[in-house]
C-alpha cells in the first residue's frame, strides 16, 4: 500500500529453488502410514499363529497399519465361525497396542480385519551421557546412592568394645 508501490527483485530461479527445497522438506516430516498383511488359514498350527502374530505386534509398534486376512479353501468357508475364533483370538493378544479399525467380515473366501496401532506415543530415552554437565553443589537424580559398606557382626568371645560399630567409650578420672 506504500505510494510509489514497492517491489522486490529477485532471481526467479533461485525463488523456484527454495520452493523445491521446502516441498522436499515437507515430504521429510510427513509420516507413511503403510498398511501391511498377515495371511493366515482356519488350519493354522500353533506355532505359526504365534509367529505370525508376534509379527502383526512389531508392525503395529512400528505405526503401521495391519489387514489380518483368514483364507478360507474349499468347503472351510461353511465354517465362518472358525474365522472369527482366530480373529477374536488375535485381537485379544494384541489388545492394548491396536485398536479395531475395521471389525472382521467375510469378503467371498476371505475374512478380513484391520488393526491400527494405538496414538499412545512412549517416548524413548537416550542412551548415553548428556551434554550439559551437571553441577556437583545440587544432588543429582541420576546418581546412584552410595554402596553400603560391609561390617563384619562381633563373636561371642571377643568383646563388644572392639566391635567397629560400638561407640566408642570415653573414661573419666575417678573424683574422690
Amino acid at each position: 500500500m506504500a505510494v510509489p508501490p514497492v517491489c522486490k527483485i529477485l532471481n526467479y530461479s533461485k525463488y523456484l529453488y527454495e520452493l523445491k527445497q521446502r516441498d522436499k522438506e515437507a515430504r521429510k516430516k510427513a509420516t507413511n502410514i503403510v498398511i501391511k498383511e498377515m495371511k493366515y488359514r482356519p488350519k493354522i498350527g500353533g506355532g505359526d499363529f504365534d509367529t505370525k502374530t508376534r509379527k502383526v505386534a512389531e508392525f503395529l509398534e512400528e505405526g503401521h497399519k495391519v489387514k489380518i486376512t483368514i483364507m478360507f479353501r474349499g468347503r472351510e468357508v461353511a465354517h465362518p465361525e472358525l474365522g472369527m475364533k482366530i480373529l477374536n483370538r488375535i485381537a485379544e493378544i494384541i489388545g492394548p497396542n491396536a485398536k479395531m479399525e475395521a471389525t472382521p467380515r467375510l469378503d467371498g473366501r476371505n475374512m478380513t480385519m484391520v488393526l491400527a496401532p494405538e496414538k499412545k506415543v512412549i517416548p524413548k530415552v537416550k542412551e548415553g551421557r548428556s551434554e550439559s554437565k551437571p553441577d556437583p553443589e545440587s544432588p543429582s537424580l541420576s546418581s546412584a546412592p552410595p554402596e553400603p559398606v560391609a561390617v563384619a557382626a562381633p563373636s561371642s568371645d571377643e568383646p563388644a568394645e572392639s566391635s567397629p560399630i560400638a561407640p566408642p567409650t570415653v573414661s573419666t578420672p575417678a573424683s574422690s
